[in-house]
């Protein structure tokens, strides 16, 4: 299987930055994406879950979550769907925050 290749906050930015149409995928609750969001980052509700399930299984993909557990276990089930180029941003939107950009509010 694929691995599921793990990105600090730096790397997920420059990664994103490099391939402006890499698929970024936020599987946080609409509750706490109100509260903090990082630009681009869609979330994961069934339209994009079925909109995601017709590209290319190559298509490389990001998530992103509150502090990365969440968007590991996204990761892992788009793997089984036979996707293989999947990032997953540890510490999450926190660390985006801290990190990355700190006007994005921490919760």
């Amino acid at each position: 299987m694929p691995e599921i290749r793990q990105l600090s906050a730096y790397e997920a930015a420059a990664l994103i930055e490099s391939q402006p149409t890499i698929e970024k995928v936020d599987v946080r609750t609409e509750q706490e994406q109100e509260i903090a969001a990082i630009a681009g980052f869609r979330l994961l509700d069934r339209k994009y879950h079925d909109e995601l399930m017709l590209l290319d299984r190559a298509t490389p993909i990001v998530f992103q979550c509150h502090h990365g557990i969440r968007s590991q276990h996204a990761a892992e089930y788009f793997r089984e769907q036979g996707f293989t180029t999947l990032y997953n941003l540890q510490g999450g939107i926190d660390a985006w925050s801290v990190l990355v950009d700190p006007s994005v509010p921490r919760y």
